[in-house]
């Protein structure tokens, strides 16, 4: 996975130079919804318990997929807004 968050992050450069304070902290605050983390957490247990259906999976993967790449600009913000502080 690590090669996989290296070669995301490298993706995300060109995107990271285009942002300014307000988006960085917007994407620092981003968060799921209520239900979405219900679904999520839901998904998780039956992944673990290993009674989750192929569908789930599918859908399972796809959060996993897609919490790499918030997590990613994330990073990316932080350290923009630590990098640009008192600007």
């Amino acid at each position: 996975m690590t090669a996989d968050i290296s070669t995301l992050e490298r993706m995300l450069d060109p995107l990271s130079r285009s942002f300014n304070e307000d988006t960085a902290r917007a994407l620092v605050e981003l968060k799921a919804d209520d239900r979405l983390a219900e679904e999520l957490d839901l998904l998780a247990a039956k992944q673990s318990a290993d009674t989750i259906t192929e569908e789930e999976r599918r859908r399972y993967d796809t959060f996993v997929l897609a919490g790499s790449f918030i997590s990613v600009l994330q990073a990316k913000a932080r350290l923009y807004l630590r990098q640009h502080a008192g600007a």
